[in-house]
Protein backbone atom coordinates (compact mmCIF):
# COMPACT_ATOMS: atom_id res chain seq x y z
CA UNK A 1 0.00 0.00 0.00
CA UNK A 2 1.23 3.68 -1.14
CA UNK A 3 1.88 5.67 1.96
CA UNK A 4 -0.97 8.65 2.54
CA UNK A 5 0.94 11.91 3.43
CA UNK A 6 -2.79 13.48 3.57
CA UNK A 7 -3.93 10.79 6.77
CA UNK A 8 -3.34 11.93 10.37
CA UNK A 9 0.48 11.58 11.73
CA UNK A 10 -0.75 8.57 13.60
CA UNK A 11 -2.24 7.09 11.40
CA UNK A 12 0.92 7.84 9.15
CA UNK A 13 3.06 6.00 12.10
CA UNK A 14 1.25 2.60 11.87
CA UNK A 15 1.36 2.82 7.91
CA UNK A 16 5.17 3.56 8.06
CA UNK A 17 5.44 0.91 11.26
CA UNK A 18 3.80 -1.93 9.24
CA UNK A 19 6.43 -1.26 5.84
CA UNK A 20 8.69 -3.84 8.06
CA UNK A 21 12.17 -2.17 7.60
CA UNK A 22 14.92 -4.02 9.85
CA UNK A 23 17.95 -2.54 9.22
CA UNK A 24 19.32 -4.16 6.15
CA UNK A 25 16.05 -4.49 4.78
CA UNK A 26 15.30 -0.54 4.41
CA UNK A 27 14.39 -0.36 0.24
CA UNK A 28 10.85 -1.02 0.33
CA UNK A 29 9.98 2.03 3.07
CA UNK A 30 12.23 4.13 1.21
CA UNK A 31 10.92 3.12 -1.78
CA UNK A 32 7.72 4.10 -0.74
CA UNK A 33 8.71 7.09 0.69
CA UNK A 34 9.84 8.59 -2.32
CA UNK A 35 6.63 7.76 -4.72
CA UNK A 36 5.18 9.45 -1.82
CA UNK A 37 6.80 12.54 -1.55
CA UNK A 38 7.44 12.77 -5.90
CA UNK A 39 5.24 15.50 -7.51
CA UNK A 40 5.52 17.91 -4.15
CA UNK A 41 6.71 20.69 -6.07
CA UNK A 42 8.05 22.73 -3.54
CA UNK A 43 10.29 19.83 -2.44
CA UNK A 44 13.59 18.89 -4.00
CA UNK A 45 14.53 15.33 -3.68
CA UNK A 46 17.69 13.36 -3.35
CA UNK A 47 18.26 10.10 -2.94
CA UNK A 48 21.44 8.27 -1.99
CA UNK A 49 20.90 4.02 -1.66
CA UNK A 50 18.14 3.95 1.06
CA UNK A 51 18.67 7.29 2.77
CA UNK A 52 16.59 10.27 1.53
CA UNK A 53 16.83 13.66 1.50
CA UNK A 54 13.94 16.55 0.61
CA UNK A 55 14.90 19.89 0.78
CA UNK A 56 13.00 23.73 0.19
CA UNK A 57 15.10 26.08 -1.36
CA UNK A 58 13.19 29.03 -1.03
CA UNK A 59 16.04 31.60 -0.56
CA UNK A 60 15.65 31.76 3.03
CA UNK A 61 18.75 33.26 5.28
CA UNK A 62 18.29 29.83 7.59
CA UNK A 63 18.30 26.70 7.52
CA UNK A 64 17.34 24.03 9.67
CA UNK A 65 18.58 19.75 8.94
CA UNK A 66 15.69 17.73 10.48
CA UNK A 67 16.13 14.17 10.53
CA UNK A 68 15.24 10.83 11.29
CA UNK A 69 16.32 7.06 10.36
CA UNK A 70 13.81 4.49 8.79
CA UNK A 71 15.43 1.24 10.00
CA UNK A 72 14.66 -0.91 13.01
CA UNK A 73 15.89 -3.43 15.25
CA UNK A 74 14.80 -7.08 14.34
CA UNK A 75 11.24 -8.07 15.49
CA UNK A 76 10.27 -9.98 17.91
CA UNK A 77 6.33 -10.81 17.05
CA UNK A 78 5.67 -7.27 17.33
CA UNK A 79 4.21 -6.31 14.07
CA UNK A 80 1.50 -5.87 12.77
CA UNK A 81 0.96 -2.39 14.62
CA UNK A 82 -2.35 -2.52 16.92
CA UNK A 83 -4.01 0.41 19.05
CA UNK A 84 -4.09 -0.21 22.82
CA UNK A 85 -5.36 1.75 25.93
CA UNK A 86 -3.94 1.25 28.88
CA UNK A 87 -4.87 3.65 32.28
CA UNK A 88 -6.93 6.05 30.31
CA UNK A 89 -3.56 6.18 27.66
CA UNK A 90 -4.35 5.29 23.86
CA UNK A 91 -1.32 3.81 22.52
CA UNK A 92 -0.05 2.90 18.89
CA UNK A 93 1.87 -0.14 20.01
CA UNK A 94 4.65 -2.50 17.91
CA UNK A 95 7.99 -2.21 16.39
CA UNK A 96 9.19 1.16 15.44
CA UNK A 97 6.57 2.77 17.31
CA UNK A 98 9.03 4.70 19.50
CA UNK A 99 12.35 4.46 17.75
CA UNK A 100 11.18 6.25 15.45
CA UNK A 101 8.76 6.00 13.33
CA UNK A 102 6.37 8.00 15.05
CA UNK A 103 9.05 11.28 14.72
CA UNK A 104 9.27 10.04 10.71
CA UNK A 105 6.13 10.29 10.27
CA UNK A 106 5.44 14.07 11.68
CA UNK A 107 8.36 14.97 9.53
CA UNK A 108 6.64 13.19 6.68
CA UNK A 109 3.61 15.13 7.09
CA UNK A 110 5.37 18.26 7.51
CA UNK A 111 8.08 18.11 5.12
CA UNK A 112 4.24 17.68 2.49
CA UNK A 113 1.94 20.31 3.57
CA UNK A 114 4.33 23.14 4.93
CA UNK A 115 4.92 24.43 1.39
CA UNK A 116 6.12 27.74 3.04
CA UNK A 117 7.80 27.57 6.00
CA UNK A 118 9.27 30.63 7.95
CA UNK A 119 13.04 28.64 7.34
CA UNK A 120 14.67 26.82 4.69
CA UNK A 121 14.34 23.04 5.61
CA UNK A 122 16.82 20.10 4.59
CA UNK A 123 14.31 16.86 5.88
CA UNK A 124 16.63 13.33 5.53
CA UNK A 125 15.56 9.94 6.33
CA UNK A 126 17.93 7.42 6.24
CA UNK A 127 19.19 3.82 6.65
CA UNK A 128 20.79 1.83 8.65
CA UNK A 129 20.85 3.74 12.22
CA UNK A 130 20.42 0.38 14.33
CA UNK A 131 23.44 -1.30 13.31
CA UNK A 132 27.87 -0.45 12.67
CA UNK A 133 28.47 2.98 12.22
CA UNK A 134 30.36 2.48 9.39
CA UNK A 135 26.94 1.33 7.64
CA UNK A 136 24.60 4.36 8.75
CA UNK A 137 23.03 6.19 6.00
CA UNK A 138 23.82 9.63 7.56
CA UNK A 139 27.68 9.29 7.60
CA UNK A 140 27.14 7.91 3.90
CA UNK A 141 25.40 10.73 2.72
CA UNK A 142 27.80 13.18 4.41
CA UNK A 143 30.49 11.40 2.65
CA UNK A 144 28.96 11.34 -0.77
CA UNK A 145 26.80 15.03 -0.48
CA UNK A 146 28.28 17.35 1.86
CA UNK A 147 27.05 20.05 0.26
CA UNK A 148 23.38 18.92 1.50
CA UNK A 149 24.49 19.39 5.10
CA UNK A 150 24.41 23.04 5.14
CA UNK A 151 22.51 24.36 7.74
CA UNK A 152 22.14 26.25 11.01
CA UNK A 153 20.51 24.01 13.13
CA UNK A 154 19.50 20.43 13.54
CA UNK A 155 16.59 18.35 14.75
CA UNK A 156 16.78 14.30 15.03
CA UNK A 157 13.69 12.73 16.18
CA UNK A 158 14.80 10.45 18.49
CA UNK A 159 12.00 9.61 20.99
CA UNK A 160 12.35 12.08 24.10
CA UNK A 161 8.82 12.08 25.49
CA UNK A 162 8.17 15.03 23.25
CA UNK A 163 10.46 17.17 24.96
CA UNK A 164 13.54 18.97 23.86
CA UNK A 165 16.31 16.71 24.83
CA UNK A 166 19.72 18.80 23.98
CA UNK A 167 23.32 17.00 22.83
CA UNK A 168 23.96 13.45 23.91
CA UNK A 169 26.70 11.74 25.68
CA UNK A 170 29.65 10.35 24.34
CA UNK A 171 29.77 6.21 24.36
CA UNK A 172 33.37 3.87 24.96
CA UNK A 173 33.81 0.61 24.96
CA UNK A 174 37.18 -1.14 26.16
CA UNK A 175 38.14 -4.38 26.73
CA UNK A 176 40.98 -4.79 30.03
CA UNK A 177 42.94 -7.50 30.11
CA UNK A 178 44.88 -9.33 32.51
CA UNK A 179 47.45 -12.18 32.20
CA UNK A 180 48.92 -15.18 33.86
CA UNK A 181 50.55 -18.48 33.45
CA UNK A 182 48.46 -21.37 33.08
CA UNK A 183 49.12 -24.58 35.18
CA UNK A 184 47.47 -27.75 35.81
CA UNK A 185 45.01 -26.67 38.71
CA UNK A 186 46.20 -29.84 40.62
CA UNK A 187 49.57 -27.65 41.19
CA UNK A 188 47.94 -23.75 41.02
CA UNK A 189 50.93 -22.71 43.07
CA UNK A 190 52.92 -23.08 39.67
CA UNK A 191 50.80 -20.91 37.29
CA UNK A 192 49.54 -17.73 37.82
CA UNK A 193 45.83 -16.94 37.58
CA UNK A 194 44.64 -14.07 34.96
CA UNK A 195 41.05 -14.43 36.56
CA UNK A 196 41.92 -13.48 40.29
CA UNK A 197 43.88 -10.43 38.87
CA UNK A 198 40.91 -8.91 37.28
CA UNK A 199 39.51 -8.72 40.59
CA UNK A 200 40.84 -5.34 41.32
CA UNK A 201 39.46 -3.94 37.61
CA UNK A 202 36.01 -5.12 39.56
CA UNK A 203 36.36 -3.48 42.69
CA UNK A 204 37.70 -0.15 40.92
CA UNK A 205 34.13 -0.38 38.72
CA UNK A 206 32.53 -0.95 41.85
CA UNK A 207 33.45 1.98 44.07
CA UNK A 208 33.72 4.80 40.75
CA UNK A 209 31.54 7.84 41.76
CA UNK A 210 30.30 8.60 38.46
CA UNK A 211 30.36 12.44 37.52
CA UNK A 212 27.20 14.42 36.96
CA UNK A 213 29.00 17.37 34.67
CA UNK A 214 27.31 20.45 33.64
CA UNK A 215 27.48 21.47 30.33
CA UNK A 216 26.15 24.47 28.96
CA UNK A 217 23.21 24.99 31.61
CA UNK A 218 21.93 20.99 31.11
CA UNK A 219 23.44 18.46 33.95
CA UNK A 220 24.64 14.79 32.39
CA UNK A 221 24.85 12.10 34.07
CA UNK A 222 27.85 9.33 33.50
CA UNK A 223 28.19 5.91 33.67
CA UNK A 224 30.98 3.55 33.90
CA UNK A 225 30.10 -0.56 34.04
CA UNK A 226 31.17 -3.71 32.81
CA UNK A 227 28.70 -5.11 30.65
CA UNK A 228 30.77 -8.79 29.83
CA UNK A 229 33.74 -10.65 31.70
CA UNK A 230 35.36 -13.74 30.00
CA UNK A 231 38.46 -15.77 30.94
CA UNK A 232 39.01 -19.46 31.64
CA UNK A 233 40.23 -22.62 29.57
CA UNK A 234 39.11 -25.60 30.96
CA UNK A 235 38.08 -26.65 34.49
CA UNK A 236 41.29 -27.95 35.28
CA UNK A 237 43.87 -25.56 33.67
CA UNK A 238 44.37 -22.04 35.25
CA UNK A 239 44.14 -19.01 33.34
CA UNK A 240 46.63 -17.17 31.60
CA UNK A 241 43.49 -14.41 30.03
CA UNK A 242 40.82 -13.12 31.00
CA UNK A 243 39.04 -10.16 29.51
CA UNK A 244 36.49 -7.03 31.16
CA UNK A 245 34.29 -5.72 28.67
CA UNK A 246 33.52 -2.11 30.23
CA UNK A 247 31.51 0.22 28.90
CA UNK A 248 31.61 4.39 29.54
CA UNK A 249 29.14 7.01 28.81
CA UNK A 250 30.92 10.17 29.49
CA UNK A 251 29.60 13.92 29.29
CA UNK A 252 30.19 15.88 26.26
CA UNK A 253 32.84 18.47 28.04
CA UNK A 254 35.38 15.67 27.74
CA UNK A 255 36.14 14.05 23.81
CA UNK A 256 36.52 10.27 23.27
CA UNK A 257 40.88 10.66 23.48
CA UNK A 258 40.12 12.81 26.89
CA UNK A 259 37.80 9.65 28.45
CA UNK A 260 40.73 6.63 26.84
CA UNK A 261 42.79 9.07 29.26
CA UNK A 262 40.35 8.35 31.71
CA UNK A 263 40.50 4.65 31.27
CA UNK A 264 44.05 4.10 31.69
CA UNK A 265 44.24 6.40 34.81
CA UNK A 266 41.89 3.66 36.39
CA UNK A 267 43.36 0.52 34.45
CA UNK A 268 46.63 1.60 33.36
CA UNK A 269 48.43 -1.44 34.95
CA UNK A 270 46.73 -3.67 32.83
CA UNK A 271 45.96 -4.12 28.55
CA UNK A 272 43.22 -1.96 27.36
CA UNK A 273 42.09 -2.18 23.96
CA UNK A 274 39.49 0.57 22.30
CA UNK A 275 36.37 -1.43 21.29
CA UNK A 276 34.06 1.64 20.27
CA UNK A 277 33.57 5.04 20.65
CA UNK A 278 31.94 8.02 19.75
CA UNK A 279 32.05 11.98 20.71
CA UNK A 280 29.46 12.86 22.56
CA UNK A 281 27.74 16.23 21.24
CA UNK A 282 27.42 19.54 23.34
CA UNK A 283 24.03 20.94 23.89
CA UNK A 284 23.57 23.48 21.09
CA UNK A 285 20.97 25.55 22.82
CA UNK A 286 23.13 28.80 22.81
CA UNK A 287 22.38 29.13 18.90
CA UNK A 288 19.47 31.34 17.82
CA UNK A 289 17.37 28.99 15.85
CA UNK A 290 17.72 26.24 19.28
CA UNK A 291 16.44 29.32 21.42
CA UNK A 292 13.84 29.90 19.10
CA UNK A 293 12.46 26.29 18.83
CA UNK A 294 12.46 25.56 22.29
CA UNK A 295 10.27 28.56 23.09
CA UNK A 296 7.75 27.47 20.14
CA UNK A 297 7.47 23.84 21.36
CA UNK A 298 7.75 24.44 25.05
CA UNK A 299 8.96 23.27 27.94
CA UNK A 300 12.47 22.94 29.54
CA UNK A 301 15.62 21.31 27.57
CA UNK A 302 17.02 18.34 29.49
CA UNK A 303 20.05 16.34 28.71
CA UNK A 304 20.31 13.42 26.14
CA UNK A 305 22.45 10.27 28.43
CA UNK A 306 22.29 7.70 25.53
CA UNK A 307 24.19 8.27 21.94
CA UNK A 308 22.35 9.57 19.29
CA UNK A 309 23.33 11.07 15.90
CA UNK A 310 23.16 14.52 17.29
CA UNK A 311 27.15 13.76 17.68
CA UNK A 312 27.11 13.55 13.64
CA UNK A 313 25.69 17.13 13.17
CA UNK A 314 28.00 18.58 15.92
CA UNK A 315 30.65 17.13 14.67
CA UNK A 316 30.09 19.06 11.34
CA UNK A 317 29.62 22.04 13.78
CA UNK A 318 25.73 21.77 13.27
CA UNK A 319 24.05 22.31 16.95
CA UNK A 320 21.89 19.76 17.34
CA UNK A 321 18.73 18.52 19.28
CA UNK A 322 16.98 15.26 19.96
CA UNK A 323 12.72 16.01 20.03
CA UNK A 324 10.13 13.32 18.99
CA UNK A 325 7.63 11.26 20.70
CA UNK A 326 7.97 7.70 22.28
CA UNK A 327 9.55 6.61 25.74
CA UNK A 328 13.02 6.04 25.25
CA UNK A 329 12.94 3.03 27.44
CA UNK A 330 10.42 1.22 25.11
CA UNK A 331 12.75 1.46 22.30
CA UNK A 332 13.71 -1.70 21.32
CA UNK A 333 11.64 -3.84 23.46
CA UNK A 334 9.14 -6.21 22.66
CA UNK A 335 6.24 -4.14 23.99
CA UNK A 336 7.32 -1.27 22.12
CA UNK A 337 4.32 1.64 22.08
CA UNK A 338 4.07 5.32 21.58
CA UNK A 339 0.99 7.33 23.18
CA UNK A 340 -0.45 8.90 20.71
CA UNK A 341 -1.05 12.09 21.89
CA UNK A 342 2.60 12.34 22.31
CA UNK A 343 2.76 12.34 17.96
CA UNK A 344 -0.08 14.98 17.99
CA UNK A 345 1.99 17.32 20.35
CA UNK A 346 5.37 17.29 17.96
CA UNK A 347 3.54 17.47 15.55
CA UNK A 348 2.17 20.68 17.05
CA UNK A 349 5.43 21.67 18.29
CA UNK A 350 7.15 21.43 15.37
CA UNK A 351 4.33 23.53 12.85
CA UNK A 352 4.48 25.98 15.36
CA UNK A 353 8.20 26.77 15.17
CA UNK A 354 8.58 25.75 10.91
CA UNK A 355 5.55 28.21 10.47
CA UNK A 356 6.61 31.19 12.55
CA UNK A 357 3.45 33.39 11.87
CA UNK A 358 3.39 32.18 8.04
CA UNK A 359 0.63 30.54 6.48
CA UNK A 360 1.42 27.19 5.06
Amino acid sequence: MPLDLTASSIDLTRQLCDIESVSGNERPLADAIVEALEGLGHLEIIRDGDTIVARTNLGRERRALIAGHIDTVPLNDNLPTRYETDGGVRYLWGRGTVDMKAGVAVQLKLAAELTNPAIDVTWMWYDHEEVNAELNGLNRLARNRPDLFTGDFAILGEPSNGVVEGGCNGNLRVEVRAYGKRAHSARGWVGENAIHKVARILDTLAAYQAREVEVDGLVYKEGLNAVGISGGVAGNIIPDEAMVHINYRFAPSRSSEEAIEHMRELFGDYEITVVDRADGARPGLDAPLAQEFVAAVGGVAKPKYGWTDVARFSALGIPAVNYGPGDPLKAHADDERVDVEQIVAVEAGLRAWLTGSREH
